[in-house]
This record gives structure tokens, C-alpha cells and sequence, in this order.
């Protein structure tokens, strides 16, 4: 999965499988973890959001199935 490089203190970069719709998150301490049934739409928000921290926090954390990946 190619993953974009985001500016923030708490995430390296996010991935998206869209046929999967499976989100990925490299986090800067705490490592690669994967969200499932996210949808084309989420990520794109989250791509464009000012605070990617907080959109995380809001939208993503605790909303879906997630495993950790490394």
C-alpha cells in the first residue's frame, strides 16, 4: 500500500485500500494500524484536514474495527 506523508505531531502518513476500503495509519510512537470499512469518502476527508490529530480522534478512533500491523 502506498501511503501519503501527512503533516502532524501525531501521524507519519496514511494508506487507503479502497476495494478493501481498509484505512492505514503509521502513528509517529505507537505504529501501523489498520481501520476497516472506511469508506473512499473518510479518507479523502481526512487527507484534507487541517488537524489530522483531531480528525482521528473524532471520526476514525474507536469507530471501527482496527488491528494493529507493526
Amino acid at each position: 500500500m502506498r501511503h501519503q506523508i501527512v503533516m502532524s505531531s501525531k501521524i507519519k502518513s496514511i494508506g487507503y485500500y479502497p476495494s478493501e476500503k481498509i484505512l492505514e495509519i503509521a502513528f509517529t510512537n505507537s505504529g501501523i494500524y489498520q481501520y476497516i470499512g472506511v469508506s473512499a469518502k473518510i479518507y479523502n476527508t481526512f487527507l484534507e484536514a487541517k488537524s489530522k490529530g483531531r480528525f482521528f480522534d473524532g471520526v476514525i478512533k474507536d469507530k471501527y474495527l482496527c488491528r494493529k500491523i507493526g
